[in-house]
């Protein structure tokens, strides 16, 4: 089966380099703006797209001023309406800054009311999710949005309803995610994008460098200097 699945998994990757290349375009232009101008881009996922939020924060290769907002119930209370605003309590949103929102069925009310709380901010959305499943079911939020209805660029993960890809023969069971590595491809596919948007410009890139390469260290420094911090949401 390990056969199929990779060949599933390559022709995703197929699919989403033909389909999504002005998406992942235009998401790269909106991080590439925010940084330009010093402003933070934040990534937000809960549950498993947590584990995509993370993908390119502070890690090497990656740029500095990239923020993970973390939900520390990892998904447990993503079904609960009003929790949103809550996790992002003390983030000072503005106008200029950028966040992505990932949720595979971006049905649920806490990346929704993310969302909603950083649009009514100015902070430009940019949404991650399954297309097929998001239009296959019903919002769980009270407004009857889904969170693809809330993005300024939204990127098709491509991934069926179910986030399911192998079949059993005669057998109900199905198995194979593919949400994580499409989701992992498509946001490293922004960020270097958005790197060349930013050396297009004439401007430096903040690449942060591996804590394992000689001046390493000091480089970092830089850039943690240059920006500040990385901000903090109250509830963590």
């Amino acid at each position: 089966m390990q056969e199929k699945y990779f060949e599933l998994v390559m022709k995703l990757v197929a699919e989403i380099e033909k389909d999504e290349a002005e998406n992942i375009r235009r998401a790269a232009k909106l991080v590439a703006d925010s940084l330009i101008s010093n402003n933070w881009v934040y990534t937000f996922g809960s549950g498993h797209s947590q584990l995509l939020a993370m993908e390119v924060h502070n890690r090497a290769g990656g740029l500095y001023p990239v923020v993970h907002l973390p939900d520390p119930m990892n998904g447990r209370a993503e079904k609960v309406e009003g929790f949103g605003p809550v996790l992002v309590e003390g983030i000072k949103f503005k106008p200029g800054e950028t966040i992505f929102v990932i949720s595979n069925s971006g049905r649920n009310p806490e990346p929704i009311e993310v969302a909603m709380t950083a649009k009514n901010a100015g902070v430009k959305v940019i949404v991650l999710s399954s297309l097929a499943h998001s239009r296959s079911i019903k919002s769980r939020h009270s407004s009857g949005k889904m969170l693809y209805e809330l993005g300024d660029v939204v990127i098709d993960t491509h991934t069926p309803a179910g986030d399911t890809s192998v079949s059993y023969e005669g057998s109900p069971v199905k198995s194979g995610a593919l949400s994580t590595i499409t989701g992992a491809l498509i946001m490293n596919a922004v960020m270097v994008e958005a790197i060349q948007i930013i050396l297009d410009a004439g401007q430096v890139p903040p690449v942060l460098l591996s804590s394992n390469i000689d001046g390493s260290d000091e480089h970092n420094q830089r850039l943690m200097d240059q920006f500040g911090q990385f901000p903090q949401p109250l509830f963590v």
